[in-house]
């Protein structure tokens, strides 16, 4: 069986340069014992120990362990598809050529029809692993699935550890209703867009447009609260007005002085960050 990529990156990647010259700085592969640059035919792969030592592994060890999954997929179990957790699914691929058609479209309509996915180990790159195969279309696409053992306890992360009344619980349920319905295809990746935008500038000879300035940071804290009431009031009204679902829009900025929050009431600091490429 032949899989194809399902899934594709549109992030700017940048290239690392010299800021006087502009000209690219390139990665050398260099032995750390005799200081040679080395071609990557002369490169091979060791496992590091705790000690340090470097185990040679080469493609005949790899090639001499047993791969059950090497020619076929192995279907495991099927299951409902609400019980894979998605902190378990990976890379996505199409999967088609390289399948007898037969037994592929049985393998469809029978996930079609009870509803369920199939867990399924399945070889790439000389690798076992732990996937998912499902129906999209008419095409069966197969997650890639992490083995259960590479996921992490929750028992490690630090849970706040603060008292919410039902009031603020009816307003957060108030807003998750009130915003629910937004066609997930409509959204786009807006920062990468006017990172395109700067580089079009600049490919023109032309300056980008200064920055408005920045909001100094407050000592206000949000109150949860008037922030979702207002919300939801804010919707409610789009959507009455219009006739339509409302749209997504930010959410307020009310704020209140931290001495006049009322001792009950729940606030939490507003904070926002965005992430940069990295320079390769």
């Amino acid at each position: 069986m032949k899989v194809y990529p399902a899934t594709e990156s549109h992030a700017v990647s940048f290239r690392q340069i010299h800021v006087a010259d502009g000209g690219r700085i390139r990665n050398k592969k260099i032995c750390e014992l005799d200081g040679q640059e080395l071609r990557q035919d002369e490169i091979g792969r060791g496992y590091e120990t705790a000690t340090g030592t470097i185990i040679p592994i080469t493609d005949a060890d790899l090639d001499a362990m047993p791969l059950p999954t090497a020619k076929a997929i192995e279907i495991v179990t099927f299951v409902p598809a609400g019980s894979i957790d998605p902190i378990q699914i990976g890379a996505s691929y199409f999967a088609a050529e390289g399948v007898a058609a037969k037994p592929y479209e049985l393998l469809r309509q029978a996930l079609q029809r009870s509803s369920r996915v199939a867990v399924a180990k399945f070889a790439l790159r000389d690798r076992e692993r732990l996937g998912l195969l499902r129906v999209l279309d008419k095409v069966i696409v197969l997650h890639g699935l992490r083995w259960p053992d590479e996921i992490r306890s929750t028992a490690q992360v630090p849970v706040p550890d603060v008292a919410v009344s039902e009031e603020e619980v009816d307003a957060a349920l108030d807003l998750a209703q009130t915003l629910s319905g937004l066609d997930m295809s409509e959204l786009r990746d807006e920062y990468r867009d006017a990172l395109e935008q700067v580089i079009a500038v600049k490919a023109a000879g032309e300056r980008p447009a200064a920055a408005a300035p920045a909001e100094p940071a407050s000592a206000e804290v949000v109150d949860l609260m008037a922030m979702l009431e207002k919300s939801v009031t804010d919707a409610k009204a789009a959507r009455n007005a219009s006739g339509e679902d409302a749209t997504i829009h930010d959410l307020p900025t009310t704020t209140k002085k931290e001495e006049a929050a009322p001792a009950r009431k729940t606030t939490a600091r507003k904070t926002a960050t965005q992430g940069k490429p990295r320079a390769s």
